[in-house]
């Protein structure tokens, strides 16, 4: 151990960010941000694609229901919620096989990773690549026209299918 990794191991300021782990949390953040970017300046023709900050606490984020099927992205939160086929939804914008951030394909009614080309159904539902499982959803309710999603509460399609399945808000049928 040479004298500066004693130094830094001794810092006053907290836990030694490894490397590796600072690039690649970097990196992902970055890709997040342009992918989300991206997002925006495609043309949408079938759902909408609009941009949105939540408010709340970083437990809990409160969004407006969209008013119609679309998609609306928090870029600060990495959150995608969508409003689809009479229910609304709230996904991590990272792809789940490599953390890509997804795009809405709004001519094809779908999401996918530009990396690899894994494609998703609106409800995060994977239908075809590299990918292994749908999209991450966050848990998710509603407080009146309210969409409260609870960024510390994401579920995995494979590690807890049961919470991802539920994981989204019915709307009523004067909504749809």
């Amino acid at each position: 151990m040479t004298e500066v990794d004693r130094e830094c191991r001794s810092c006053p300021l907290g836990e030694v960010v490894e490397r590796r782990e600072f690039l690649r949390d970097t990196i992902s953040r970055v890709l997040l941000a342009a992918g989300a970017l991206a997002l925006g300046s495609s043309r949408v023709s079938a759902l909408t694609v609009a941009f949105a900050r939540g408010t709340g606490s970083r437990t809990d984020k409160t969004y407006s229901l969209p008013a119609a099927d679309g998609v609306v992205i928090d870029k600060d939160e990495s959150v995608i919620i969508a409003r689809f086929d009479g229910r609304a939804y709230a996904f991590s914008l990272a792809c789940p096989h490599q953390n890509t951030a997804i795009r809405w394909e709004a001519k094809n009614r779908r999401f996918q990773c530009p990396k690899h080309k894994s494609r998703y159904r609106p409800d995060g539902a994977f239908i075809e690549g590299r990918a292994t499982r749908g999209l991450d959803r966050f848990e998710v309710r509603r407080d009146g026209d309210n969409l409260i999603v609870n960024l510390d509460a994401m579920y995995r399609e494979d590690k807890n299918p049961t919470q991802w399945a539920s994981a989204f808000v019915i709307l009523s049928s004067t909504e749809k």
